[in-house]
């Protein structure tokens, strides 16, 4: 099985008017394709920074982070967009859905942002496999927390790309929405092979993964 994501002697760091900030530091492991891993810790750990430099949407202050064999750090801004857009999921805690799109409209949004065809066919597969297919007409601002989740959830896996990175994916959902939405998140990662790299201070959550990293 390859590696889809290394880090190693990750570094980072932000400068005050008091001095330097260390948020992570001397932070090494690896990921394997479709393989599952829940970061764990307590909050203003760095959990959610790290989320973001794994996935370059920040740049590391030391070391080095290497997804699907590429040195983040090599890349350009485009070129890191670039991979995110062809290779990469997100799920959100706040959802993150376009207010005056349809659930059918959000997902079709990635898609047809990729030139892929037959955008409808994707979506409304993906949408009525998690439950939505009454929904899909229907506004954000029309469904419950838990159907804006699985819009999201839909929208990041559509396309089945290589890795998802979920930040807090449960976080505003209520205990049995959460373990619903738990399952889809690894019921979808064990179907299409997706690795998923989840932030969480949801143990539940963490306990379905295969492997738990802690910050301390």
């Amino acid at each position: 099985m390859a590696t889809i994501l290394e880090v190693n002697q990750l570094r980072k760091s932000f400068f005050t008017p008091m001095g330097e900030l260390v948020v992570l530091q001397d932070i090494t492991f690896s990921v394997q394709e479709g393989e599952s891993l829940a970061i764990v810790g307590a909050s203003g750990s760095g959990k959610s920074t790290l989320l973001g430099l794994c996935a370059g949407l920040d740049r590391v202050s030391g070391g080095t982070v290497s997804l699907t064999g590429l040195n983040l750090a090599s890349l350009s801004e485009d070129e890191r967009a670039l991979l995110r857009r062809k290779q990469m999921g997100f799920v959100f805690q706040s959802f993150q859905l376009m207010p005056t799109l349809t659930a059918l409209e959000n997902v079709e949004l990635v898609v047809n942002m990729n030139h892929h065809r037959k955008e409808s066919q994707l979506s409304r597969h993906i949408l009525q496999k998690l439950g939505l297919g009454h929904r899909l007409h229907h506004y954000p601002g029309q469904l419950s927390g838990g159907e804006q989740q699985r819009v999201a959830i839909a929208r990041a896996f559509v396309l089945q790309p290589k890795i998802i990175f979920a930040d807090e994916p449960t976080g505003n959902l209520d205990a049995l929405t959460g373990c619903n939405i738990i399952n889809q998140l690894f019921d979808l990662n064990s179907e299409h092979g997706t690795t998923l790299i989840v932030v969480t201070h949801d143990e539940a959550l963490a306990a379905r993964a295969k492997k738990v990293y802690r910050l301390d």
